[in-house]
């Protein structure tokens, strides 16, 4: 209906009079009312049609790549279409190659920051080899603090001391230890032989009171053995560790002064062009930073070595107090004297079984 309406209306003859006016003609208001009617037709056809067409957009969506542009007018050549999935923006190419130029700069800044520390440590390692072989076979000079050696060789014979006490302090508790298991094993048998044997009831009763009584003193003189010995080793395993430890840093802090400060000497002796010149300066910066870090450190020991000398005073005082009044109140038979002093140094004793699990943590 449609092409028939249009082709109509392209072969009319409109008639024109002789002022240019187009003359009234009998078909000019049906081809108008039936060209309107046909635009309204179409109209609903076109809305119901583009929003079925709307809805499958909306559920499967374009393909982007598939798209085309197509160059030129309406119906022009085939030549002129491109697809879209061959355009790529330049925008998108420089993302990319920026992305993977910022990789590649931070794996070689990786790789650059490792190389130098591998080389400033084979550096400093061959500088600090070089001056402890000259100090060994009395080539080279080395700084000597002769007050500040003579406290950490006193402090080292001491420690060695030291951990001889704390040796023979644990043998002593584990001899002590199985001692009072006996007497308390020889009680319960001379309670269990009091029962069976009328004739002897007697003296098997004393004799089991009195290795019971042992046995109870012996347990509290333990208590007072242990509380020493974890003293002895607080002080000789952390307290003087941690300085022997400081002290060790220190030795090392003085090797590596030494052998910069030999290294900047023997460049001094050199000539003096511009290389050189360069070379004397990174040595004298060189120097300097450790010549920084030697006196901290030793400001550390001299500080850690007066304040462990005070501590250890103090508590060997107490310590060898306890340990004196201990062992005289027990072997005096003094229960009483024993008992007080635990209560003088604060000294709980474990009750019998308690190094044991319960059954709840049993199970």
């Amino acid at each position: 209906m449609t092409d028939s309406v249009m082709s109509k209306a392209a072969t009319m003859e409109i008639p024109i009079n002789s002022n240019g006016d187009t003359g009234a003609l009998a078909e000019d208001d049906s081809l108008e009312q039936a060209a309107k009617l046909q635009w309204s037709l179409d109209e609903k056809v076109g809305s119901s049609r583009g929003t079925r067409d709307l809805q499958q957009v909306m559920v499967s969506g374009p393909n982007l790549n598939e798209t085309s542009i197509v160059s030129g007018g309406y119906g022009g050549a085939a030549e002129g279409i491109i697809p879209t999935g061959s355009i790529k923006g330049p925008n998108m190419q420089h993302s990319t190659s920026s992305s993977s130029m910022t990789a590649e700069e931070a794996t070689r800044g990786v790789a650059v920051e490792k190389y130098e520390a591998v080389k400033k440590w084979g550096l400093n390692t061959y500088k600090c080899t070089k001056q402890m072989i000259s100090e060994r076979f009395g080539r080279g000079s080395r700084t000597v603090d002769l007050e500040l050696e003579a406290q950490i060789e006193v402090l080292r014979d001491t420690k060695r001391k030291y951990e001889n006490v704390l040796r023979l302090a644990k043998a002593l508790t584990n001899h002590f230890y199985n001692m009072v298991q006996t007497q308390h094993a020889l009680g319960d048998t001379f309670a269990d032989l009091s029962q069976k044997s009328p004739e002897l009831r007697d003296e098997f009763g004393y004799n089991a009171e009195t290795q019971k009584l042992l046995c109870k003193n012996g347990e509290t003189l333990l208590g007072a053995i242990n509380f020493f010995v974890s003293s002895i080793n607080t002080l000789v395993n952390k307290t003087m560790e941690d300085t022997l430890w400081t002290i060790r840093m220190y030795e090392n802090a003085r090797l590596e002064f030494d052998a910069y400060r030999s290294d900047l000497e023997e460049l001094s002796l050199g000539p003096r062009d511009a290389v050189t010149m360069a070379r004397i300066d990174a040595a004298q910066e060189q120097y300097q930073v450790h010549k920084e870090k030697y006196e901290r450190l030793r400001s550390d020991v001299i500080i850690k070595l007066k304040f462990l000398e005070e501590n250890k005073v103090k508590v060997m005082h107490k310590q060898l107090l306890l340990f004196h009044n201990a062992i005289s109140a027990y072997f005096a038979g003094n229960q009483q004297q024993l008992e007080q002093t635990l209560k003088q140094f604060n000294i709980k004793l474990r009750p019998p079984g308690a190094d044991k699990p319960s059954w709840l943590e049993e199970q």
